[in-house]
């Protein structure tokens, strides 16, 4: 009769070759503000259709970007992308400038 491996011994599975981190999400907007450092604020543009009347409207929404060369400046385009909390508002950081 063989003993068990006590619980403590055993080795966690390996985890699969195939396993990846979920993508992040990636929005385009316009910088509205540039007056602090290291920090954007982003507008985006959405259009959704109304629920109850179904005619397109644009959604406006605010995000606070990280900007670590502080390149991007105010009307410029640009892409961001989710990252991990960097502060108590900032969630996003930037990617690239679009357009100046």
């Amino acid at each position: 009769m063989a003993e068990p491996n006590p619980p403590h011994s055993q080795i966690p599975p390996p985890v699969p070759a195939a396993y990846t981190r979920g993508s992040r999400k990636t929005r385009t907007g316009e910088v509205i503000s540039s007056s602090m450092n290291k920090t954007i604020v982003v507008r985006t543009v959405t259009r959704v259709p109304h629920p109850k009347f179904g005619k397109i409207v644009s959604q406006m929404k605010k995000f606070y970007v990280h900007d670590e060369a502080n390149k991007a400046k105010t009307g410029d385009t640009v892409r961001i992308m989710e990252t991990r909390p960097l502060s108590k508002l900032k969630r996003w950081r930037l990617v690239e400038i679009i357009q100046k």
